[in-house]
């Protein structure tokens, strides 16, 4: 029997995997980030040279070590999708050119001073979405940029969500959720509780229609077996 290779494992490059920070500032900004970036990575999933991922160092200065950042969501499109320990950007070649940032209070210099300006002039991210789940401070509590000319403008809302040219989708506020809204749809793109919840309808609608075969089956042999007998 053929044996089954093991699953890659990250090369690790010498640069640190982690910064020593809480991955999230609370629960609902953790999960949200999980759901943003397994719902962009199932909608990229058919494109082999676009990387989805969050909550990963990015180093962008080679041989320093200390000039990282790791946004919450981003997705760079023209690099292979695989796993990596960390994203070395002279190595890769492209920055990411679509970043969400989940924040909050305690964050906020550091999105919309620190982090703000360095998506903009070092990095050169095309689009910036800042989402603050909790409303501490951000007034609305959705907000986009879009570079223009080297310089972030606001990206303005339509029908009450701000649409992204880099992804195609349009983001949405939802409460304290920040959904995904897709124009080849109509609606938005689900999270990984509601891909489960649909998958087990539709094994439920599967079983049903497997149920009324049956019966339609036995019913048609009872009704053979009663003409049998009454030729007889």
């Amino acid at each position: 029997m053929a044996s089954v290779p093991p699953p890659a494992v990250p090369r690790l490059n010498g640069y640190p995997t982690s910064d020593g920070k809480p991955m999230a500032e609370t629960d609902w900004h953790r999960e949200l980030m999980f759901d943003l970036i397994h719902a962009l990575a199932r909608y990229y999933a058919d494109q082999p040279r676009v990387y989805v991922a969050g909550n990963l160092l990015l180093f962008y200065e080679k041989g320093n070590r200390r000039k990282h950042v790791s946004p919450d969501v981003f997705v760079v499109r023209g690099v292979p999708k695989r796993q990596r320990p960390n994203y070395l950007l002279w190595e890769e070649g492209r920055a990411p050119q679509f970043v969400i940032e989940l924040t909050s209070s305690s964050t906020r210099n550091e999105d919309t001073r620190t982090k703000h300006q360095l998506y903009q002039d070092t990095l050169k991210v095309r689009e910036y979405f800042l989402f603050d789940p909790d409303g501490d401070y951000l007034d609305p509590p959705l907000q986009g940029y879009r570079l223009h000319q080297g310089t972030y403008r606001r990206i303005r809302p339509m029908q009450g969500r701000l649409p992204s040219q880099v992804t195609g989708l349009h983001l949405e506020r939802d409460g304290r959720a920040l959904r995904l809204w897709s124009l080849q749809t109509g609606a938005w793109l689900p999270t990984p509780e509601e891909r489960a919840d649909q998958a087990e309808e539709e094994r439920d609608a599967v079983r049903g229609e497997l149920e009324q075969l049956r019966r339609q089956y036995e019913e048609l042999l009872n009704q053979r077996k009663r003409g049998g007998n009454g030729q007889g």
